[in-house]
């Protein structure tokens, strides 16, 4: 396994990190039609706290464990992540583990922020489930700027951070971000206590570039999620023969690419099986995951790139409920299958087999373009979807 630098942290980081975002589980208990559909009618967060879900700590347990025993020290969760059980299982496996040798990193739901009091309810909650004295590190979960200045200024929480600094209750805090890259800066100048921060970064998806660069060189350590882009770079293609002119796989390609750029500290990768970590250490093994004029030719033919991203979805499923029960990222990822790597049958059976409203039942509301964290104008992509997937031969 190959360490970094975490900013100034003076931690040396693995070259990837375990998210333990998608944990095998396991379905306990059917729901009825009439729950399912209500619970579409719910937020995102709100349809999480489903407990006919469970985490498989069978196989859970060990494969967290299988990947402290290969080198990785960075562990992250949050608290909704698993139908709010991820932080329980991650508390298990780290008895397991040396837990001086691993970091933890979660996440503070703002949702469940509504005053300066709610910051050290959650924390104080969070360290139970994760049953550990503290947290590594603590980040705002999913801020841009309109919530930091909103709940994290608004409320006085920098205080209440530096008194869980100095209990010894945090390490240090750190935020994950889905907003305008222009903001970082303010944010980070504004609190200038941050020591890392998780954002999104892979071959499709290169807007935080120069985010990093800044980030890296206030000491701030980088954690890239998404380095597969949400799954996108999971299947076949001959992307790795158009950027370096080798074949490896896509998934491999985008690993050695987001580890290609030195100021990023660490890949975040959520991990189900043992093949996806056997997959991802074979990368974090090198060196040089990716020389700097293959880094550097991969950028150059970025442009070749941009067609895959002109509808870039990664399925987090911000944008639902949809008011007309529109199922927005399955039609999404049936047209990144054809569209990206050419599967047009996939993608038309794909297409048929989706179920509930129809594209034609949009009534341009705008919500979910609103919640969208690529900023996707939704009604407008989806028409222009539908076409062509409704022409498919």
């Amino acid at each position: 396994m190959i360490y970094r630098e975490f900013g100034k942290t003076g931690k040396k980081i693995s070259a990837l990190g375990f998210g333990c975002m998608r944990l095998p589980e396991i379905r306990i208990a059917e729901t009825s039609p009439e729950e399912e559909q209500a619970r579409k009618n719910l937020s995102w967060y709100e349809q999480q706290k489903d407990d006919s879900w469970i985490v498989d700590e069978e196989k859970a347990i060990p494969l967290l464990k299988a990947a402290y025993d290969a080198g990785i020290n960075y562990f992250d969760t949050a608290h909704f992540y698993c139908h709010f059980k991820s932080q329980t299982t991650l508390g298990k496996a780290l008895k397991l583990m040396d837990r001086s040798n691993v970091m933890v990193a979660t996440k503070i739901p703002l949702d469940e922020v509504h005053s300066t009091v709610d910051f050290r309810r959650m924390l104080d909650l969070q360290l139970s489930l994760l049953d550990t004295e503290y947290i590594d590190f603590y980040h705002f979960h999913g801020i841009n700027k309109d919530v930091f200045d909103k709940k994290v200024m608004g409320f006085g929480l920098k205080k209440e951070v530096q008194n869980a600094l100095d209990e010894g209750l945090i390490k240090h805090i750190s935020f994950s971000y889905h907003g305008d890259v222009n903001d970082i800066p303010y944010i980070v100048e504004t609190f200038e206590i941050f020591s890392s921060i998780l954002l999104q970064y892979n071959l499709l998806d290169r807007s935080h570039e120069e985010s990093i660069d800044y980030l890296a060189n206030k000491g701030i350590g980088v954690v890239a999620m998404g380095p597969v882009a949400g799954g996108r770079l999971s299947m076949p293609s001959v992307l790795s023969e158009k950027l370096l002119g080798k074949n490896i796989s896509t998934p491999e390609l985008a690993m050695r690419f987001v580890l290609g750029n030195n100021n990023v500290s660490c890949a975040l990768s959520g991990m189900s099986d043992l093949e996806m970590l056997n997959s991802n250490l074979k990368v974090a093994d090198i060196d040089e995951p990716m020389t700097k004029d293959e880094f550097n030719k991969a950028t150059l033919m970025m442009e070749e790139l941009k067609k895959l991203s002109d509808l870039y979805c990664t399925g987090c499923d911000y944008c639902l409920p949809c008011p007309q029960g529109i199922e927005i990222s399955k039609i999404f990822n049936a047209f990144t299958y054809h569209n990206v790597y050419g599967l047009s049958d996939e993608a038309k059976n794909m297409w048929k087999n989706i179920g509930g409203a129809t594209v034609s039942d949009c009534t341009n509301c705008g919500i979910c373009s609103d919640k969208c964290p690529q900023h996707i104008k939704i009604p407008e992509k989806l028409k222009e979807t539908a076409e062509i997937l409704s022409n498919l031969p």
